[in-house]
């Protein structure tokens, strides 16, 4: 799958059933050797669940459960902090 495919999907919370963005307003963290996605970095005031740095929240590549025409299913652990 392309970046450009990704652009634009709404990313929702699997148990919240919430909207939490559109990925289009996210950066990414990307391994620099492998060039793999690490994690999607999402502005946001409100989150529990993930660590927030600086107004975003962090959410783990291993979080996203599935991808689909419109939107990325994540699944938000209940008391996981993921420092990195």
């Amino acid at each position: 799958m392309r970046l450009s495919e990704l652009s634009g999907k709404e990313i929702v919370d699997v148990k919240k059933a919430e909207r939490l963005g559109v990925l289009g307003q996210t950066d990414l963290e990307i391994d620099e050797n492998s060039g793999q996605i690490r994690a999607l970095l999402i502005p946001s005031l409100k989150w529990f669940g993930f660590r927030r740095q600086g107004g975003e929240v962090r959410v783990p590549w291993r979080h996203i459960k599935k991808i689909g025409t419109d939107m990325i299913i994540i699944d938000v652990p209940g008391d996981d902090m993921d420092e990195g």
